[in-house]
């Protein structure tokens, strides 16, 4: 691939954050794909109550009427005018009716005084209700649109992930025994892990149930695949537009796969949990130390923070800013193909790190990750997990689309994207290499997407 910015999405919906200057190279704005949407629930606005016409009687004013005539329940009910409740048994004038409406009545100043403040109890009341729905409804946007759900636990649509999950898959044998998590890292400054950020890390981790054994797959993010919903674009907009859910929904239905649980991590988040490790153990080389140092400027900028340059090549233990600038190195010889290993070989060195550390120093971590992660596990869930991080072994890694399989190319206004040159064929390879299936038969679906994708890309391609 080439070294251009990304693409912005060419929609109407979408407003891009302005760029920097191409010569200011202090701050690194090259991934930042900014965009804002309106996201909140609709909010059903009750009618406005209406007040009567001139001359004609309101409820209560009709009620009022009613005591004064002896007229019955039944033409009350029915919220009458004064004057249909005057002719039958009200020899009051016109006049009177029209006091009666305004709740005065024949029966004094007190009787009207009393309808006065039952009338301005019930608007009193109703303006309390109004005033708690809309407590309630500002509480949920504050606390659990914002807050609550930016990280931690989230409990997902089981449905929508269940509909994604093909026949074939949930029915193959060869799948059974592992367990499959989609582990996203995402693009965010300030802290946003549900929505409106891009994955620029998607990694598909599969767990040998009895062996422990652990393969990671990268899925490149400018893969040109199908959102889920036959939009068909980079798939890192699957996470951009509806959050992990319809991220794992797009990779369950283009990779016939069965994922259910997912873990997302910002910059931050990753920074924080790398320090909580004690560092981890990279090899770094002489192209990547200024494109690393550059990345690590710019990010302690944005956290309010120091670095420490890396000054030399070789193996050396790298900090939470270093390890988290390494993963973003896009920049040399392999260009995004190269950033995916990297974020690969450092999540495989957090892995290394963790089996040297005892249970409660993992309990530490967990915790401090929890809270700056966005998952469908609980946290219950994780330490389960950690307690076998000692039998855990990544025997293998590689990255979708398969090498010979695969192409790069600016596919209109989608940008430039990577191309799987038959989706079906690396299909068959992704479940041989995760699960050792070599004998795989794709679902209709990743058939019929496969041939959308070679009719919508064969044309931009060398």
């Amino acid at each position: 691939m080439s070294n251009r910015d990304d693409e912005y999405y060419d929609r109407s919906d979408r407003r891009p954050a302005p760029r920097r200057s191409r010569d200011d190279r202090s701050r690194d704005d090259r991934y930042r794909d900014d965009y804002y949407e309106d996201d909140y629930d609709d909010y059903d606005d009750r009618p406005v109550r209406r007040r009567p016409a001139e001359g004609s009687s309101s409820r209560s004013g009709a009620r009022s009427s009613q005591h004064q005539s002896g007229s019955s329940r039944g033409s009350s009910s029915r919220g009458g005018s004064a004057s249909r409740s005057s002719s039958r048994g009200s020899s009051s004038s016109r006049q009177s009716a029209e006091r009666n409406s305004r709740g005065g009545g024949s029966r004094g100043s007190s009787r009207g005084g009393k309808k006065k403040n039952q009338t301005k109890a019930i608007v009193l009341l109703i303006a309390e209700v109004a005033l708690a729905c809309i407590l309630v409804y500002v509480a949920y946007t504050v606390f659990f649109k914002v807050d609550v759900t930016k990280v931690g636990k989230v409990n997902m649509d089981e449905e929508v992930i269940s509909k994604s999950i093909s026949e074939v898959v949930a029915e193959n044998k060869e799948m059974k025994g592992y367990t499959n998590l989609a582990l996203f890292g995402v693009d965010s400054r300030e802290g946003e892990l549900t929505k409106k950020t891009r994955s620029d890390t998607i990694i598909i981790c599969s767990i040998n149930n009895d062996t422990g054994d652990i393969k990671l797959c990268s899925v490149y993010r400018d893969t040109y695949l199908n959102l889920s919903n036959d939009e068909y674009t980079k798939c890192n907009a699957a996470y951009a537009e509806g959050g992990p859910e319809q991220a794992i929904s797009m990779l369950n239905m283009n990779l016939d796969m069965d994922i259910e649980n997912f873990i997302t991590i910002g910059f931050r988040g990753l920074t924080d949990v790398v320090d909580a490790l004690g560092g981890v153990t990279i090899d770094v080389t002489d192209a990547e130390i200024s494109h690393l140092n550059n990345y690590q400027s710019t990010m302690a900028t944005e956290m309010k923070r120091d670095y420490t340059p890396v000054k030399s090549s070789g193996v050396q233990t790298l900090d939470g800013l270093q390890a988290t600038a390494y993963c973003r190195i896009r920049y040399t010889a392999g260009d995004d193909f190269k950033r995916a290993e990297r974020q690969r070989t450092v999540l495989m060195a957090c892995l290394d790190k963790a089996k040297t550390m005892s249970y409660s120093q993992l309990e530490t971590v967990a915790n401090k990750a929890f809270g700056e992660t966005y998952t469908s596990l609980d946290l219950s869930e994780i330490l389960e997990l950690l307690k076998n991080v000692a039998n855990y072994n990544v025997v293998d890694n590689n990255g979708f689309p398969e090498e010979s399989m695969r192409a790069t190319g600016t596919i209109g206004k989608k940008g430039s994207c990577v191309v799987a040159k038959d989706l079906e064929s690396n299909v068959v390879w992704l479940h041989n290499f995760l699960f050792n299936d070599s004998s795989y038969s794709v679902s209709e679906d990743v058939k019929k997407y496969s041939q959308k994708i070679s009719s919508d890309t064969s044309s931009y391609l060398n």
